[in-house]
Parts: structure tokens; C-alpha cells; sequence
């Protein structure tokens, strides 16, 4: 496989466990065009993604923000071990479908001066997201898969659904 990934671009595929990376992961056909690496959320429900993708995944420590305190002390150690993720896979483009686990990640990639993709989720249709707040000012690209969103992001992208 090392052969297959000698002259193709490096993108980082990450989202938050659940919906996000359900979103994400509708992307997979385009996994093959390019030496990939995804990173997620550690969950009883992703733990089964290591058998099919190997070491091209990286879990973060999952946190939820309804548990506030908890979330707060796992969200600094995911930053850095989004910090080592990176600087393992060395991607050249970021790709995300959000949410709180990859809004690090994105300010990671510009910092070295890489490209950020951010598609805003499919489950808000007129209202934008907390991370796609965040990611929009910094993003190379910004898709939204309803047209309304245009009006919260202006220099969007409407792509249409990802489903």
C-alpha cells in the first residue's frame, strides 16, 4: 500500500464521533484518490474503525460539552494530541465535517500553513454552527449543504448534501 501513496496529496479526514462522522465518512470514495489519514472520537461505536482502516486512524478522547467539566479538562489534552497527530501524518489538506474535535486541528493546519476544507453539517439548515464560526475566518474552503447558509457565510460554498 506505501506504493500506492508515493505521489498522492495528504489529507487528514477528522470529525467528532456520532453524525459528524457519518457526514465524514460519505466522503470514503474519495479516500482512495489520496494517502488519507482519519481521526476521530474513541468510542464503543468507532473502536470497530481500527479493524478497516488500520493505522491510517487516530483517536482523540471523547468529550461532550453537556458534561462541562470533564469536557474541559479532556479538550486541552486533545488539543495536543491533535498537535502530535498532525505532526505524525503531515497532511498537506485538512477535510472536516466538524465539529469540537477538529476545530484544533483546522488552527493547527494553518499554523503550518495548510489547507483547511470545513463542510458544515448537514443537521443545521439556516443557523451556523459553533465550530463553523470558528473554522469559517480560517478556512481555504467552506461548503455548506443548504443554500441557506449562504446568508450566514457569505464566501461559502454551496455543495449541495453530502448523503
Amino acid at each position: 500500500m506505501a506504493g500506492d501513496t508515493v505521489n498522492k496529496l495528504k489529507v487528514m479526514f477528522i470529525a467528532s464521533t456520532g453524525g459528524h462522522l457519518s457526514e465524514l465518512l460519505e466522503l470514503k470514495p474519495l479516500f482512495s484518490e489520496y494517502d488519507f489519514h482519519l481521526v476521530t472520537e474513541k468510542t464503543k461505536s468507532t473502536e470497530d474503525l481500527k479493524d478497516q482502516y488500520g493505522s491510517r486512524l487516530d483517536f482523540l478522547v471523547y468529550g461532550t460539552k453537556s458534561h462541562l467539566l470533564a469536557y474541559l479538562l479532556k479538550f486541552p489534552f486533545n488539543i495536543l494530541k491533535s498537535l502530535c497527530i498532525f505532526l505524525k501524518v503531515r497532511p498537506a489538506v485538512v477535510v472536516t465535517t466538524g465539529t469540537h474535535t477538529a476545530v484544533p486541528m483546522c488552527y493547527i493546519a494553518k499554523l503550518f500553513r495548510k489547507k483547511v476544507i470545513f463542510i458544515e453539517t448537514f443537521a443545521n439548515r439556516t443557523t451556523p454552527t459553533s465550530s463553523g464560526k470558528m473554522v469559517y475566518p480560517i478556512a481555504d474552503k467552506f461548503i455548506v449543504q443548504w443554500e441557506e447558509l449562504l446568508d450566514c457565510y457569505p464566501n461559502a460554498i454551496y455543495g449541495g448534501w453530502i448523503y
